[in-house]
């Protein structure tokens, strides 16, 4: 153990150490991990902290990216999904942690219809969306957010406002990440935003001081006591989702759209053509079950195996979509699985423009009518349960039930006891 350690102080520059955790589910208990990343190469190495041995020899690893790594965030190496807790070394630390903050950005009612947009501007100017929900705030969670605007004239209609529809709340990260987000809204009024800081989110988005399109904390303590009421540390759910399950479809957008910055395009792209997205969750999958929620292509679609690595592979992002007979008309706009096929028969879809292969064809989508409730259902909203008359029922319980377990919380992991 001393010349490990001595041989990693000697390299100290030419490598990154973060302390990371997985949740063995067999076990029942977190497992930690000190992570090596090699930048020059791309490679990574795992030392096991309790038990004091390798876990992973330096290994090649090109999905992972400097980016990627900061205190918070979730990785997945070789399938194995695991949590950065904390900086591995105080040269880590100056290097990668001394300016990157968490801030809340929360995409109001009225701008709702332009998420697509207001998200690729995040993305864009170099934020990292590490967790996002559609949420329907009642009026006491308003009130709660709004307790310091309690003896301003226009609490009781912004109270009206922000509960007369469903916002989009996401954690965002970035380098001062708290200022450099209000620079990017502009002044609270989108009048005087319009005049002041033209190019701004609230001059091109909003409408006056109280409808104006987005808000963010004005100070790093603020900001950590409002994304705690959207994305509570202790285990709670925040606000209900937004989801209606009726004339839906389920659309997920696959890891590596989401890390190659095109979830803002592609809802854009959605919203653009008549589809309503309903509800929408950011989240990671674990192999096992992604198998399951995949089991009806087994022995059916060759790359089946291909399709569950790429889902479990990072972050995804789960919508409902709304519009009369959404499962057809909604796969259809999807394209072929296969984006080559795509470009050529049809390339306005979405695996046209966005897709790589038959793999990272950017999104999934529901394939058959009666399943479009099916996946919605667990995806969005685990509470709630299929009709027992439902003619899928019986042959996709288990289906049903893996993903319920699940998409209660963005977390990769069971919350300890």
């Amino acid at each position: 153990m001393a010349n490990v350690l001595c041989y990693r102080r000697e390299s100290q520059a030419d490598r990154f150490a973060f302390i990371a955790e997985w949740y063995d589910p067999n076990a029942s208990l977190f497992r930690r991990y000190e992570l090596l990343y090699y930048p020059k190469d791309g490679s990574v190495e795992m030392y096991d902290v309790k038990n004091h041995r390798t876990f992973l020899k330096r290994t090649k690893y090109d999905s992972l990216h400097l980016e990627d790594l900061f205190v918070g965030n979730k990785i997945t190496i070789f399938s194995r999904h695991l949590s950065l807790v904390d900086y591995g070394d105080q040269y880590t630390a100056r290097k990668l942690g001394s300016r990157k903050e968490r801030t809340l950005a929360l995409i109001k009612p009225d701008a709702a219809p332009k998420m697509g947009e207001l998200i690729d501007i995040i993305i864009n100017a170099g934020f990292t969306v590490t967790k996002a929900k559609m949420m329907a705030l009642s009026r006491k969670e308003a009130i709660d957010f709004y307790v310091d605007h309690q003896s301003k004239p226009f609490y009781n209609e912004l109270l009206q406002f922000v509960t007369s529809g469903p916002i989009v709340a996401m954690e965002i990260l970035g380098d001062d990440a708290v200022s450099k987000w209000k620079t990017l809204l502009g002044p609270a009024n989108s009048a005087v935003a319009r005049t002041d800081a033209p190019d701004s989110i609230r001059a091109n988005f909003g409408h006056d001081g109280l409808r104006n399109a987005a808000h963010g904390p004005d100070s790093v303590a603020s900001a950590a006591q409002e994304l705690e009421l959207f994305f509570p540390s202790s285990g709670g759910h925040g606000p209900v989702n937004s989801a209606k399950f009726t004339n839906c479809t389920c659309c997920i957008i696959k890891p590596h759209a989401v890390n190659e910055g095109l979830t803002g395009k592609i809802i854009k792209a959605i919203i653009s053509e008549g589809f309503q997205i309903s509800a929408l969750q950011m989240f990671n999958l674990e192999r096992a079950n992604v198998e399951e929620f995949y089991e009806i292509y087994k022995g059916v679609v060759t790359e089946y195996l291909e399709m569950v690595t790429e889902l479990c592979s990072g972050p995804c992002i789960a919508m409902e979509i709304i519009q009369p007979e959404p499962p057809k008309a909604f796969r259809d706009f999807c394209g072929p699985s296969d984006p080559e096929i795509a470009r050529h028969l049809r390339p306005g879809t979405l695996r046209a423009v966005f897709g790589k292969n038959k793999i990272q064809n950017a999104v999934h989508c529901t394939d058959l009518p009666e399943d479009g409730l099916l996946e919605v259902s667990p995806s969005i909203a685990p509470e709630t349960s299929l009709p027992a008359n439902s003619c899928t029922h019986f042959c996709r319980c288990k289906r049903y039930s893996t993903f319920s377990r699940f998409w209660t919380t963005n977390s990769l992991h069971p919350h300890p006891k």
